[in-house]
Parts: structure tokens; sequence; C-alpha cells
């Protein structure tokens, strides 16, 4: 059982995998340097003596054995951090993604009041059903809209099926860096583990992709209502969410504490749109009847 309640074999049954090539590409590759260090083990006086016959003019008895247990230490160590990375990543693409979906549901302390919420890069949506079941729970009459760039709606619909919450969801596909919606539009939006992806085609480091990523924080402040909460939950880039908020003005601007997902740093941060939002020289209104 996971933190939130749900047993992580039903979780994923119902979400699945986006990408499974990945650890499985892992553990053959762990299991392969396990199986190599395993030689070294059993064979460690041949390969040492081995050592000595290739070049005997290099490695003496004493040179060989070190030679032979240091390739073999590393080799096992490989395989352990193969092991422990196909791990993660299993761990991180449906489970953590779970429980951090929870998180940001909880960081939203008054779900009674929210008719409308957007979850910004709901792939096959588990944020999203998350946010739809905490709907259900406070019998509100709100729904929630997932945006992908991907068409992901009859995969998203059945999760949301299977979860119960399919009369509180709709899904619409979009690109983020231009949302299909008004200003001042949603009382929530929420992302998770989405907005690092957005503008790779120019290189993650680039700066082209340091401005499509803000790009999308800029949309998600133009759509929230005043007053409405935000939460993004994201890797490696969240310092300048963080910046790119205090510069648009927003309050209450909190970061979570580090969370290893997918191998890497992540964090939650959830903010509040002021009541009152004057427009910055930087940001650009964009007209959403355009973007439909």
């Amino acid at each position: 059982m996971g933190k939130t309640g749900r047993d992580w074999s039903q979780i994923y049954a119902i979400y699945g995998m986006d990408d499974w090539q990945t650890p499985v590409f892992l553990v053959i590759h762990a299991i392969f340097f396990s199986v190599v260090a395993v030689m070294f083990l059993i064979y460690f006086d041949w390969i040492c003596f081995s050592f000595e016959s290739i070049l005997p003019a290099v490695f003496s008895t004493g040179l060989a054995r070190f030679a032979a247990g240091f390739t073999g230490s590393v080799t096992a160590l490989s395989g352990v951090c193969l092991f422990y990375a196909a791990a993660n990543i299993f761990y991180s693409s449906v489970a953590l993604r779970w429980e951090m979906a929870q998180r940001m549901v909880n960081a939203v302390h008054d779900w009674s009041t929210v008719k409308t919420a957007l979850d910004v890069g709901c792939g096959r949506g588990i944020l999203l059903n998350a946010v739809a079941m905490q709907l259900k729970k406070e019998g509100s009459s709100g729904r929630v809209v997932g945006l992908d760039r991907k068409n992901t709606t009859v995969s998203t619909l059945r999760t949301a099926g299977i979860e119960g919450v399919q009369e509180y969801v709709t899904c619409r596909e979009g690109d983020a860096r231009r949302l299909p919606f008004p200003d001042d539009y949603f009382d929530v939006v929420v992302s998770a583990g989405f907005v690092h992806t957005v503008g790779k085609e120019f290189g993650q480091k680039s700066a082209a992709a340091a401005a499509e990523r803000m790009r999308v924080i800029g949309e998600v402040v133009r759509v929230l209502k005043g007053g409405g909460c935000a939460v993004v939950w994201d890797l490696v880039h969240v310092p300048e969410y963080v910046q790119r908020l205090h510069e648009l003005k927003m309050e209450d601007v909190r970061v979570s504490e580090r969370v290893t997902a997918f191998m890497v740093s992540s964090h939650i941060v959830s903010f509040r749109k002021p009541c009152q939002h004057v427009v910055g020289p930087s940001e650009v209104r964009l007209d959403w009847r355009f973007n439909n």
C-alpha cells in the first residue's frame, strides 16, 4: 500500500506506463553487468592469469589481481546503479506521480468553491482524476479540463471512467504555450511533470527552451482567476519558475522539499494569483478566440 491508501498494482493496472521501454532497457543492461561481475568473481584467478599472459610487460601478479578486482567491482557497481535507475523510473512513472498528485490536491485549501480547474499536460490522467475525485468528494458541480499536446482523449477518459469520475472530466488537445482559454478563466490550474518537456527540441539547457517554459508559466498565470491557486510539480527547472512567478507578482509562492523523480530532483511549487493582477511589460495577452 502507498501512503494514499491505494494499491500500487491497481494504479499501474489502471494507468499503465507511457515509457516502459526505458526501464526494460536498463534492466537488461543491469542483468548483463551483473552476470559479468559474477563471472569475474568465479573466474578471478583465470582472469588474473590472462592479464599477465596477454601483457606480461605491464601486469605483474599483484597489478593483474588489482586490475581484475577493480574491473569486477566497477562492473558490479554499474549493475547495481542500473537496477536502481530502472526501479526509480518505474516507480516515478506511476506510483510517485499518484502520490505527488495527492499532495498537489492537498495544496489547494478549499475545493468547495472550485467550479473550473485545468490540468496542463494531463497525459493519461493521474492528476486529472485526482482533481476530479476531490471535486466529487466535495459534492461539487465543478469540472476539470485535461489539456495535452497529443490526442490522449480516449485513454484519459477510459481511466476517468474506471475511477468513476468521467462526468467531472473533459479533455482537449492544445499547446500549453498558447492555452486555448480566455483570461481569468480557471479557479485552479495544476500540472505534473510536464513543463520541463516544453521546448526540449531546442535542447533542455538552451535559452530558447527556457523561454518556451516561461511562456507556459505565463499562460498558467493568464488563465488563472484572480484569487485562484495553481500547483505545479516539475523536474530540475523549478527555480526558474519561482523567479518568473515573483516577476509576475504572484503571491504566496511556496516550494516543497526535494523529491527524487526519474533520477533527478523535483519540487512542487504553488502560488496564488492576486485578485487585482496588473499585466507586466513583458507579458503578452493572447486573444483566446484565435487559438481555438
